[in-house]
């Protein structure tokens, strides 16, 4: 019986750990990555528009 019982708890304590990290897996990807490239996307922009404003009066 205490087999059994041991066996049982070390598979739901992996189920529930493995399932834990792809919930934490699904939300870097669905919510934390995406801000991540929006940030670098508005930085992009703004080095473009510094370089275009500054290129603008060389003349």
């Amino acid at each position: 019986m205490k087999h059994k019982f041991f066996k049982g708890f070390l598979v739901g304590t992996l189920a529930t750990v493995g399932a834990v990290v792809g919930s934490v897996f699904a939300f870097k990807k669905t919510y934390v990555e995406p801000v991540e490239t929006k940030v670098e996307e508005i930085n992009d922009n703004r080095k473009r528009a510094n370089r275009k404003r500054l290129s603008a009066h060389q003349g």
